[in-house]
């Protein structure tokens, strides 16, 4: 299988610059085969990997879906245990992310256990740096897929220091189609998160989006963190798919845009990765919460990504 490196590499040498469409021409890619989980025998999809991804959040996710809520966090939870949080009843503010994407071409990455170990030896040292393995999550997470910032908006609409969600990792799946694109949705494709047992299957198809709802672990921002408190006030929820970073020695960097900073995959372009909505945070609030997503809050519940709907390796959270 094409590792998600020689992906972005083959793409990045044909890329003058990230303004308009490429297309790659790789005869050795794969262009068909049967998802083991949703394919009857002879009936696989077609992946289409001529072209480029493009990553687009969806503001109207988030701006529906966030919620300022009093929340118990318990020893053992993975929002404890990764995101940092102190046990007991905190307020948080969650909301719900939304990434179509809308290029040429899907975004390929396949199974992490290929990156993860490329020579089947079980031994992680020889891994490319796309993955990190979450120990309290039991799967694989992709890194650097997106940034998640609340920034305070002062005087004259100008941002104070931005503070970090608590999201630490991501796995990369087909599960909502874009409501956006004209036409008949085709099957998903890229559904299993993979695992130390069991092959994944990740990436995002063209004209598919991968949403992380608001009750996903580390899905929030902590208000009330004593380092870093949020105060009531008007805030900008700021999400950035793919975002830029810089080249670190030992760090991987699969592709550089025109700017010279690092990305993980090269996309059509990368002046569409950012969503921004603004926010107020309420001074007082109880466990119903307050705002857009106070009434359709479920603790724990994410059934476009129960394991049962889409196989071993599949849950993600």
């Amino acid at each position: 299988m094409l590792s998600l490196g020689t992906f972005v590499v083959a793409a990045a040498a044909l890329m003058a610059s990230c303004d308009g469409p490429r297309t790659i021409n790789a005869p050795d890619r794969p262009r068909a085969f049967t998802n083991p989980w949703f394919d009857p025998p002879g009936k696989g999809h077609t992946q289409d990997l001529d072209g480029l991804p493009d990553l687009v959040v969806d503001e109207a996710t988030m701006k529906s879906s966030w919620v300022v809520r009093q929340e118990e966090f318990t020893a053992g939870e993975c929002s404890v245990e990764e995101g940092n949080i102190p046990t007991g009843t905190h307020r948080a503010l969650r909301f719900s992310v939304l990434i179509n994407n809308r290029g040429t071409a899907d975004l390929f990455v396949g199974d992490p256990r290929k990156h993860m170990d490329p020579n089947g030896d079980g031994n992680f040292a020889d891994q490319d740096g796309l993955f990190e393995f979450a120990s309290c999550h039991a799967h694989f997470h992709f890194r650097n897929y997106a940034t998640y910032e609340l920034l305070p908006v002062g005087a004259n609409g100008v941002y104070g220091p931005p503070v970090q969600a608590r999201k630490r990792g991501f796995c990369m799946l087909d599960t909502t189609p874009d409501q956006g694109n004209s036409g008949e949705p085709k099957p998903s494709f890229y559904v299993l998160c993979g695992n130390l047992r069991s092959p994944g299957n990740q990436g995002i198809s063209a004209n598919w989006g991968d949403i992380y709802e608001k009750s996903l672990p580390g899905q929030l921002f902590l208000l009330d963190d004593v380092n870093e408190p949020v105060p009531p006030g008007r805030y900008v929820i700021r999400v950035v798919a793919n975002p830029p970073f810089v080249e670190k020695p030992g760090e991987v960097c699969p592709v550089k845009d025109a700017a010279g900073f690092c990305h993980m995959f090269a996309e059509l372009s990368y002046a569409n990765n950012v969503g921004e909505i603004v926010i107020e945070i309420p001074t007082h609030v109880g466990r119903t919460g307050v705002g857009p997503g106070q009434g359709d809050f479920e603790e724990g519940l994410d059934p476009a990504h129960h394991p049962e709907a889409h196989g071993p390796g599949a849950h993600r959270n």
